[in-house]
This record gives C-alpha cells, sequence and structure tokens, in this order.
C-alpha cells in the first residue's frame, strides 16, 4: 500500500497543536529521559515506541473508565485507547524532531495508530503503539510492518493510505465528547 501524505509540507508532520502538545512540560521531560542512551534517531524512536506500547495500558485492557486524547494527559494519566496513544507517541517523536503521521485502520470501529519518518528513510514505516496482548504482537519495525492487526479485506476492512498531520477530526470529536470510556465505545467512528 502507498502512504499518501494528506499535506505535501513535512513541516506538517513535526507541528504541536491542542492535540499534539510536544512542547508540554511533561512530554518534553518525557522526550528528554527517553533519549538519554539514544545516540540516534531510529533508537530514540524505538524507545519511545517501547515506551508508550508498554508503559500505557490500553484503557480498554485496563479496565480503565478514563477517557484521554491530548498527549501529555496520555502521559500524565497512563491510560488512553489507540487513538490517544498514537497521540502521545506521534508527541514524543515530533519533540525529537521525527516527523510523525496519524494513521487509521478500519476494522468494526476505526483504530488508530502512527507511521514515522526516520532520517535517511525514503518512505514512511506504519506503527502501533496499541499494547500487546494475548494475539496482539506490535513491534517497532522499518523492514516490514508488524502493527497490532492486520485487515481482512474479505470482511469489509481496510487500511486507509491517508497520513494525517492531525487527528482526523471524527476521531477527535468522539474522544472530546465522551464521558467515560463505556460511553465512548459507544460513538466510536465506524468510518472515516
Amino acid at each position: 500500500m502507498e502512504l499518501i501524505q494528506n499535506t505535501p509540507e513535512i513541516s506538517a508532520y513535526l507541528a504541536a497543536d491542542e492535540v499534539i502538545d510536544h512542547e508540554h512540560p511533561r512530554v518534553r521531560a518525557t522526550a528528554a529521559t527517553l533519549s538519554v542512551g539514544a545516540p540516534d534517531a531510529y533508537t530514540y524512536a524505538k524507545a519511545a515506541f517501547e515506551f508508550v506500547r508498554d508503559t500505557i495500558p490500553h484503557s480498554q485492557d485496563a479496565g480503565d473508565p478514563r477517557v484521554t486524547w491530548r498527549a501529555s494527559d496520555v502521559l500524565a494519566q497512563r491510560t488512553g485507547i489507540c487513538y490517544a496513544k498514537a497521540h502521545a507517541l506521534a508527541a514524543l517523536l515530533r519533540a525529537e524532531g521525527i516527523p510523525t503521521a496519524l494513521c487509521y485502520q478500519k476494522f468494526e470501529v476505526v483504530h488508530g495508530l502512527v507511521a514515522v519518518k526516520l532520517p535517511g528513510e525514503g518512505r514512511w514505516a506504519r506503527q502501533d503503539p496499541r499494547g500487546n496482548k494475548p494475539g496482539v504482537d506490535a513491534q517497532f519495525r522499518l523492514d516490514r510492518e508488524q502493527l497490532a492487526f492486520t485487515v481482512r479485506p474479505e470482511c469489509n476492512e481496510l487500511d486507509y493510505p491517508v497520513l494525517f498531520a492531525e487527528p482526523h477530526p471524527v476521531v477527535l470529536q468522539c474522544l472530546r465528547e465522551a464521558v467515560d470510556r463505556p460511553h465512548l465505545w459507544q460513538t466510536l467512528p465506524t468510518d472515516l
């Protein structure tokens, strides 16, 4: 699948905003901690991916009712669904100058992940920080994808090819309007 930037300017994939708030002190401090012992962008990107994947539980897996959407809040509260964890990873990567896009897959509901463009790499590489559990083994890889889930076209599942510089409005709206995770589960988007 060819991944398509929704904006041609690579600087858009480094920008900070209300959601991917990589200028927030909590994001900056976390990035600084992760960058210790990371001599290059690849090592840092892998460390940030594993940090988000492994130390911030997916709120559904953990039974956590809280809904987070802003990267700094995900890091502070240590919880989030796939979208929120993607926002946190994007912020940590952008904080260190690594272009990061948000991207999505469609299953029964829309699933969120990121794509990174590391120095020296000619292409974007999708990564899924959702969090592993039995049957889910997402890994940071550039040679081939190892995402949490593989789409089955015969079941009307699909990989959206668009790389977004900002969260998709439908995704952000459902996160912002949810009073808790059970409510969020009733309003998750089924399509973009």
